[in-house]
């Protein structure tokens, strides 16, 4: 019953948009049609967005959060080089494929903390008193940014700790034991 009602909280939260044939998207909130630079807003604003299609209710977040970030790559400044895209679409199918979505998924919640803490800290500063801490304390940064690389290979290491187990149990399925 508990479960229930957490999850009826967190879709009252969720800002519903729907996905019309016509290709229009409807935000319920603000009952009106918006774009997909306003879905982008909306995710750049940490609303918790669900995008649904108007017929057949399907959940589409995901294939329009692709869409955006399509939008963002052919726009300009891409983020991802040919060569990371190309070892991305290699996991696929691969059996580390889970593995390597939770491990990049968590770098980027890592590296995304990071940088709140570091805009946390510029903000309490004056623009000239940042710039002199930036200039003088190497040493913090180096510190923040080794915290980062530790809890990276921390994320690493527990991933390659879960697939030895794994292996283990499949093998051990065969009777085959290490």
């Amino acid at each position: 019953m508990q479960e229930n009602t957490e999850g009826e909280a967190h879709a009252a939260k969720q800002r519903l948009i729907k996905k019309y044939p016509n290709r229009r998207l409807y935000d319920t909130k603000t009952s009106s049609y918006i774009t997909l630079a306003e879905v982008k807003q909306l995710v750049m604003d940490s609303e918790d967005v669900v995008i649904r299609d108007a017929k057949t209710n399907e959940e589409l977040t995901r294939s329009i959060l692709l869409q955006i970030i399509l939008e963002e790559e052919a726009g300009g400044a891409p983020m991802f080089s040919e060569a990371m895209l190309a070892n991305i679409i290699r996991f696929y199918g691969h059996a580390m494929q889970g593995f390597m979505g939770t491990y990049i998924e968590k770098n980027v919640q890592m590296f995304t903390d990071l940088q709140t803490q570091l805009s946390g800290q510029s903000q309490a500063a004056a623009p000239e008193a940042w710039k002199q801490f930036m200039s003088m304390q190497p040493p913090a940064m180096q510190a923040m940014m080794g915290n980062y690389m530790e809890q990276s290979q921390t994320v690493l290491t527990q991933m390659q700790e879960q697939m030895q187990k794994q292996t283990e149990q499949m093998l051990g399925v065969f009777g085959i034991k290490r």
